[in-house]
């Protein structure tokens, strides 16, 4: 048999290649090619000929008797919404987010409100000493609560120490790039090591009936770093996502084997740890200045949860040959197709203007539904209209500039009636009057309506 040269593996993307070069043509990165021995082949039973003997299993049919999988709540209202109602035993969940946006401190929280309820925590910590992780909980007030802490990165180790004893309920990995395998014949923290080590601890949970929560490092970019394959592999991918000028954080719920995606909890950051916001929507709209053109409020749904937030937009003469076009919290390319919509169908000229949009209090919205908040404030800013501080907008904006309904309108008007609100503008058709929200229901179907009632209530020249 022929001798198998070296492999290449891209730290970045886990591309593999049989030369060294310096970028990878699969992600783009430059100097992210590490060798990494190659995995021993799989040996087993041979029969005639020296094939591979393989082990005969029952299928079975689709049709039969299911259960739904036990949930273990944590306690924590805001995380097992997202999860879907509580951890399933035997599960995997992978969390995710930038350097001290809390992560260890949430899932500290987690353990200590499991542990407290009688079940067996385990918390392995790759990055930091034991002390640290107690002086942590002891600024939390949770010092007193029975969770097992180690700081260890030997796979085999933590495997074989976690099998002495009572069926732990919860094992959490801090951080899943810190632990290597003796089995493995490569570098800690190589893609190699991150995928042979969540191998060996998923299938510890799967065989043990532990549900294991394991951290990951993001990138620059925001992505969970390491192989793609590792998200493949785990049963949920959790996103932890803040901005360092906001007090709050949001887990978003990107991948779930056992509930619904793009669902979201909202926490604060306190001097005890994180607190649970059971209203966003008052938090993102707090302190809102009602008197000031370009601002709009958008009624939009995260995974179940109708979130309220403002829309904030600046549109101003440039000094430049091109005009800047600035986004935080929206997508930048949606931002470019409302701006041409606007100019073909609404009669706006924004060729020569700054744009800047923002989503306050640092949420990412990621609906088409927010095109006609959006465009809401962009016609109010180069306006100078106020919209009325009392409406809520909603609603999808084709190319054609015609205004589609989007779903789920009735608890979005239901969460504005909540919070006050006494009027929606809303594209026709979807929800109607009967939606038992109460509030004033006005229709557009085109953005030169829009353009037109918004415009209807700038300020004359000369007029303060």
């Amino acid at each position: 048999m022929a001798k198998r040269g070296p492999t290449y593996t891209c730290q970045a993307c886990g591309a593999v290649y049989h030369r060294w070069q310096g970028k990878c043509d699969a992600c783009g990165t430059w100097s992210s090619l590490s060798e990494e021995a190659q995995a021993a082949p799989v040996t087993g039973a041979r029969g005639a000929g020296g094939k591979a003997r393989g082990r005969v299993f029952a299928l079975e049919s689709l049709k039969g008797d299911t259960q739904d999988s036990p949930r273990i709540v944590s306690g924590i209202g805001e995380l097992d919404r997202v999860t879907g109602g509580g951890f399933v035993p035997g599960s995997v969940l992978l969390i995710g987010g930038n350097p001290g946006i809390g992560k260890s401190t949430l899932l500290m929280q987690a353990c200590a409100a499991l542990a407290l309820s009688g079940r067996r925590v385990v918390y392995v910590s790759g990055e930091e000493s034991t002390g640290q992780v107690r002086l942590r909980a002891e600024r939390m007030g949770l010092a007193e609560a029975p969770v097992e802490l180690a700081a260890e990165t030997n796979v085999e180790d933590i495997i074989a120490t976690l099998g002495q004893g009572n069926r732990p309920a919860l094992v959490v990995i801090d951080s899943i790039q810190t632990m290597w395998s003796g089995e493995v014949e490569s570098a800690p923290g190589t893609v190699t090591q991150v995928r042979g080590s969540a191998q060996a601890l998923i299938r510890y949970a799967k065989t043990s009936g532990a549900c294991l929560i394991l951290v990951g490092h993001v990138t620059k970019d925001g992505q969970i770093a390491g192989p793609r394959v590792v998200e493949h592999m785990v049963d949920a991918v959790l996103s932890f996502e803040g901005e360092g000028a906001h007090a709050f954080r949001i887990l978003r719920g990107q991948k779930n084997r056992f509930g619904a995606t793009d669902e979201i909890g909202v926490f604060e950051m306190t001097g005890m740890g994180l607190s649970e916001v059971t209203n966003p929507s008052a938090l993102f709209l707090a302190g809102r200045d009602q008197a000031a053109p370009g601002a709009a409020v958008f009624a939009g749904v995260e995974g179940t949860r109708p979130v309220l937030v403002e829309i904030q937009a600046l549109v101003a003469p440039t000094s430049l040959g091109t005009p800047r076009r600035a986004v935080v919290g929206w997508d930048n390319s949606r931002l470019a197709m409302v701006l041409a919509v606007l100019e073909t169908h609404g009669g706006l000229r924004l060729g020569q203007h700054d744009v800047y949009l923002n989503v306050a209090g640092g949420l990412r919205v990621n609906e088409p539904a927010a095109d006609l908040a959006v465009a809401a404030a962009l016609v109010s800013s180069l306006t100078g209209a106020i919209l009325p501080p009392e409406s809520v907008y909603f609603g999808e904006i084709a190319l054609s500039g015609a205004i589609r309904p989007v779903s789920v309108a009735a608890a979005r008007l239901r969460e504005a009636s909540k919070l006050g609100f006494e009027a929606a503008l809303m594209p026709s058709g979807g929800a109607d009057a009967g939606d038992g929200s109460g509030l004033n229901l006005r229709r557009f179907g085109h953005v030169t309506e829009l353009v037109a009632d918004i415009a209807a209530r700038a300020p004359r020249k000369g007029e303060n």
